[in-house]
Parts: structure tokens; sequence; C-alpha cells
């Protein structure tokens, strides 16, 4: 069988229990199943002159990490990747901060990715690229004369074509994804956007709206929804249940429901207008004070880009306001916590809430909302409100779908969320749990490499993968 080879931004270095935690970790170990690898990317360090690349070896698979130059790193991370793309990709065009010099550094840091992976490539391997750090990587590597089927998932959104050609260079940029093989997405929103950029801005031939034609180029493009390992979350959930600090959380709120957002601290996950919902929740819903606590678990990340010291200065008035507003010597309406805590740590907290709170502006699909699910006490869940710009709202219609920009339509679901009945709550979870245990982490992986080398298979595998079960 031949080896399948990984590049992303950063590396899963696993632990002593395992693959590391997060979703692109288990599903990298799931595709490795017997057959050997290479995971190649950056390792977290930037150096003057970066010397060769570490390598680490774990069974069968070979973790390959290098560093970057400070300069190359600012430009291509914080610079382009994260001024110009992200916010592009996330319908943001008013927040991108586009300079030549950073486009520059974004392509020399995927022309080095390429020049360091080059010499450990064989002639059948199998290429996994992900998200928008590496856009033109299998361009490069296609330069150096390697003609291996390489597949490109993009972990965020794909916004509509309109919004595309905002982008600088979007024309260069974009025309490089066709030089992969498969071009996956998260959702039929997203490949359909990509698919009217194709067609009316860069001239490709679709019979389908699946498999495409562009000069000599013949290429195809995928929906692959990424999931979550519902099963492993549920126990560590029903574990961390029984903790002291569980006992603590319980203790604290004193038999108030509890509310509960976990995000990172990030433009794009609608933090402000979660609160400002939450105090128009307060302001029409008097009798719920002091029977209810909010809290916003919001590390932040992304501290040397201005746009994220904005966000974390807007959350942080919201909470002073609501708190200063509404609260009492015995009661604090909103808890605040912006650092990270453990996987454990946030699993029992999600058991323990009445409400999860997940209300992106726009999010490629949104894990969280998932994990949420998954944590529920399936005789006494939770009631998950979802934004419908979220990803995982094609999934997860058990979900009260809202509009985050309707602070009262969010205020309303809260109020119902809090009233349903444990019966509804019942059914909602039930149908929610059965869609993630359908769509599995380790099952994503897995249908993603089948696809892409073997190209009679289905291309929107989560509905495949229902009809043959």
């Amino acid at each position: 069988m031949s080896r399948l080879v990984v590049i992303s931004n950063r590396v899963g270095l696993p632990d002593g229990n395992g693959p590391a935690p997060g979703g692109l970790a288990v599903a990298v170990e799931a595709a490795m199943r017997n057959r050997e690898g290479i995971w190649f990317g950056w390792s977290g360090r930037k150096a003057e002159e970066p010397g060769p690349p570490a390598t680490v070896q774990r069974d069968n698979l070979r973790y390959v990490l290098t560093d970057l130059h400070p300069q190359d790193f600012d430009e291509y991370y914080n610079g382009f990747a994260n001024r110009v793309l992200w916010p592009i990709l996330h319908y943001r065009v008013d927040l991108a901060e586009f300079n030549e010099a950073e486009f520059g550094g974004y392509q020399r840091v995927n022309e080095f990715f390429a020049e360091r992976l080059s010499p450990l490539l064989e002639e059948d391997d199998v290429l996994w690229v992900h998200d928008y750090h590496l856009i033109p990587l299998a361009l490069a590597l296609r330069r150096r004369g390697h003609a291996n089927r390489i597949g490109f998932f993009l972990h965020i959104p794909m916004p509509p074509a309109d919004l595309i050609t905002a982008l600088p260079h979007h024309d260069e940029l974009l025309r490089a994804l066709t030089e992969y093989n498969l071009i996956g997405f998260q959702t039929e929103n997203d490949a359909s956007n990509f698919a009217r950029y194709l067609t009316r801005v860069v001239g490709a031939a679709t019979p389908d709206g699946r498999r495409y034609h562009l000069e000599d180029q013949h290429f195809r493009v995928g929906v692959f929804p990424v999931g979550v390992d519902a099963s492993g979350f549920r126990r560590l959930a029903e574990e961390a249940s029984l903790s002291q600090a569980a006992e603590d959380l319980r203790e604290s709120l004193g038999g108030r429901a509890l509310m509960v957002g976990v995000d990172r601290l990030d433009y794009s996950k609608g933090i402000v207008n979660r609160l400002d919902g939450y105090e128009r929740f307060l302001e029409c819903h008097p009798q719920w004070h002091n029977r209810v606590t909010c809290l916003q678990i919001s590390p932040g990340s992304r501290q040397d880009i201005p746009e994220y010291a904005d966000i974390d200065a807007a959350v942080s008035a919201r909470v002073g306001h609501i708190n200063g507003r509404f609260g009492a010597v015995s009661w604090v309406p909103l808890r605040y916590v912006a650092r990270n805590h453990q996987r454990a740590d946030i699993a029992m907290v999600m058991r323990h809430a009445r409400i999860g709170l997940v209300t992106p502006l726009r999010d490629g699909m949104n894990l969280v909302a998932k994990e949420f699910v998954a944590a529920q006490d399936p005789d006494d869940p939770g009631v998950l409100i979802l934004s419908q710009f979220a990803g995982a709202a094609a999934e997860l219609g058990g979900a009260l779908i809202i509009n985050p920009h309707d602070r009262g339509a969010l205020a309303e679901a809260m109020a119902q969320a809090l009233r349903m009945p444990l019966k509804e709550r019942q059914a909602r979870h039930r149908d929610m749990y059965a869609v993630l245990e359908a769509n599995d982490i380790r099952f994503w992986g897995p249908s993603f490499i089948d696809a892409l080398t073997r190209p009679g298979r289905a291309l929107n595998w989560l509905s495949n993968h229902y009809l043959s079960h």
C-alpha cells in the first residue's frame, strides 16, 4: 500500500497516551492504520537560520517538523494567511489588510515547505494537504516534478464568487487549487460557492458540479464534513462529571441553570452578538434573574494581530456592562474566562450545561457544537442553540437554529431552551447523536483518502454513508 503524506501548518505530535488532542490528529491516526506515512509541517519554532527538519518516529508514522524564519512566519501566518485569507474566507472583506510583501511571504513559505518536503517523497505517495495556509503547495510540488495524487481540504468556509474576487491575486491563488486532484469542503454550500467561481471566473467546465476540466487539468470537488469522536467525548464527559472540579462547579452555581459558550477568541465566532442576545434575554425575561448563569470560555489567539486585540476589548467591555447592569451581590449573571482549559474540564462543563451556545457569524463546521451534543447525558440532555451560519447546522437539525445577528431571536431561543420539556430535549438529542455516530471523525480521513485514490468513489461521503447503513 502506498504511503500517506499529510501536510498542515501545525503538526499534532502524540503524547504517551495516543494521538494529540484535536480532530485532525484523530483523523490522521485513522487514515494511517495499516500503512506507513509522514506528517509534515511547521514545528512552532522560529529561527534566523532554520536547520534541517526534525524527525520524530511513532510506530508507522514519521513526524517531520521544520522551523521558519521570523520574517517568513510574520508575513505568511500573521500577515497574508490570517489578515487576508481568514477574514475574506469568513465573509469579512472589511477586515482584510493586504500588502504585497505579506503575499510574497505566503508564497515563499509554501515554496519552502515544498522544497523541504520534496526529497522525502516517493513516486506512489498519496498527499493530503490541509487548509488555507497551504493553498499553493500542490503547484509548488508540481513545479518540482511530482505527479503524485494530491488532495486538499479546506477546514474553513468558502464564500461566494463575488467575495472571492475581492481577494487580491485571487486568480493566481485560487487557480492554484486546480493543481490538486481532489478539493474537499465542509458543506455543500462551500462546494457550490467554489463551483460557481470555477465556472464563472476561472472558466472550468463540469458535467455534474463534481468533476472539472480546465485545459489539460482534470480535478474533482467533494463534500466531506468533519466529525468528532462522539463516544470518546461522551466517556470523557461522563468521567469528568465525577471529578472535584465538577462538584465545585455545581456548588458555585447553587442550582442555577448553566448556559455555556466555548470559543477561541475570534471575530468570526459571534461572541459579541451572543452576549448582546444574552443581555436581551435578561431584559425580556426578568423571571430568570438569579436562576441562570452564562459562562463564556474564550482563550485568546493570534494576539499579535490588531483585529484580535479589538475583539478582546469588545468582549471584555460587554461582560462588564452586562454584569454591572444586571448583577447582584449574590449573583454574577455572566462569567468570562479567557484562558485555555483541559478537554476534560470543557467536557465536564458542557455536560452540566442546560444550554450550549454556538453562534458563529460564519464557520466552516464548528466542532464545539458536535462536542456539546456528545457530552450530554441522554437521560437529561441540554439544548444546543446553533447559528444558521455554522457548517454544523446542515447536520444538527435537532438544535434551535438561529440568526446570530438577531439578538431578539437569540434571546427567545434561550427562553425556549430553558422551558423545553424533557421528552422534547431527549428526542432532539437522540436525533443529533445519531448523526454524530454516523459521521465519526474516524471515518472522515479514510473516506477522503478513498475518494482521492479511487476516482469512482462518492464525493459526498456522508450521504453515501447514510445510504449504506
